[in-house]
């Protein structure tokens, strides 16, 4: 049997050439030489095309509400913190709906692993701006180009200390599968941002754009060092930089919360009569 049979969930539906077939796979192979089993970890989605990742991986997992993927998931890491928790979800489900979640999930740190598969459109629906389109693109909805600056996550998270902020392509799967196995690897909040060429709804940001303007981060770049991370996160255009932004360490919020750190909540007994003698207040 190939060695990653172990993870293939249903047949996928996306377009052929999709952008989204490659972080598939670089995941699956991630998982393998991380020695990952399909019960050891869930998945967490939204809606939208990245949303149906964890329908096409055998593991655990939940399919949730646009732009609350990592709320789901911060309530399956508090429970069981034991587990492997990784939220996947597009840009226009998690920068545009999800962005308030994006925030204080960072602020947090909690021990989540987000995987941003950012196509620069919504292609679910056909075709709209998501903020991370570039600013005087025209699209469905905005036949007058779109007017709006284009959100940068990567800058945002350095902002907020995130502490593990990464940049991948999904037209090297090798270097994306050694992203993902950094951000796993790492303790506390990751974010990947993965340039995902949508082929059908994005005539201007396609493998061949991409492919002429990213270059990788050199050995000797210091990804600890804040001020040089914020001057790699601004550049976009002609260059755009791949590879592990900013990183740092710090106490995860598990780590913090002094009931969990015995046991987790799942491992817990309930305290029945306790609810009970609380609910006997309302009587």
């Amino acid at each position: 049997m190939n060695k990653l049979e172990k993870f293939k969930g249903i047949q996928p539906a996306w377009c052929p050439g999709c952008g989204n077939f490659s972080i598939l796979r670089a995941f699956n192979e991630a998982m393998d030489e991380l020695g990952f089993e399909p019960h050891d970890f869930v998945i967490v989605s939204g809606i939208g095309q990245a949303g149906k990742f964890p329908h096409y991986t055998r593991c655990n997992t939940f399919n949730g509400l646009h732009g609350r993927t990592l709320p789901v998931a911060t309530g399956i890491k508090l429970v069981n913190h034991k587990l492997r928790v990784f939220a996947v979800a597009g840009d226009g489900d998690c920068y545009g709906e999800g962005g308030n979640h994006l925030i204080h999930a960072i602020r947090r740190n909690i021990d989540i692993k987000l995987f941003v598969h950012d196509n620069q459109i919504y292609g679910l629906t056909k075709g709209q701006a998501s903020p991370t389109t570039m600013k005087g693109v025209v699209t469905k909805t905005q036949p007058f180009g779109v007017f709006s600056e284009q959100f940068n996550p990567l800058t945002l998270a350095i902002a907020l200390n995130c502490s593990f902020v990464a940049r991948a392509f999904a037209g090297d799967i090798s270097h994306l599968k050694e992203i993902i196995k950094s951000a796993i690897t790492h303790k506390g909040f990751s974010l990947v941002d993965i340039l995902q060429p949508c082929v059908s709804f994005n005539k201007i940001n396609t493998f061949e754009w991409y492919k002429e303007r990213v270059y990788y981060l050199p050995a000797d770049y210091d990804p600890t060092d804040r001020v040089k991370a914020f001057e790699k996160s601004l550049e976009w255009g002609d260059r755009i930089p791949l590879g592990i932004i900013y990183l740092t360490e710090k106490p995860t919020y598990e780590d913090l919360i002094p009931i969990i750190r015995e046991k987790t909540l799942l491992e817990q007994e309930p305290l029945i009569n306790r609810i009970g003698d609380l609910l006997a207040k309302f009587y």
